[in-house]
C-alpha cells in the first residue's frame, strides 16, 4: 500500500519561499495568483500492515519524523 503525505507551513507561519514564488509569478503577469505556500511531499510504500494499522501509524510517522508540529501541518491519503 502506498500513502502520500503533504507537509506545509501552518497558516500562521510566514513562508518566505512561497512569497518569493508568488512575487515571481506576479512579475511574469500571473496577477490572478493570490498566494503561494511551499511544502513537501512524501510517498511511502508500506508493506506488512493493513489499512487500519496504516491509519494509526502514518499520522505518528508524519508528526514525529516528517513534519515539525510547531510550525508545520500535514495531510495524507492512501493512494490507489
Amino acid at each position: 500500500m502506498k500513502v502520500r503525505i503533504l507537509v506545509s507551513f501552518k497558516d500562521s507561519v510566514l513562508d518566505p519561499q512561497g512569497q518569493t514564488v508568488k512575487n515571481a509569478l506576479l512579475t511574469l503577469g500571473y496577477g490572478f495568483v493570490k498566494d503561494v505556500r511551499q511544502g513537501k511531499v512524501f510517498e511511502l510504500d508500506l508493506e506488512g500492515i493493513d489499512e487500519a494499522e496504516a491509519r494509526r501509524l502514518v499520522p505518528e510517522i508524519a508528526s514525529k519524523v516528517l513534519a515539525n508540529p510547531i510550525i508545520e501541518k500535514f495531510s495524507w491519503d492512501i493512494l490507489p
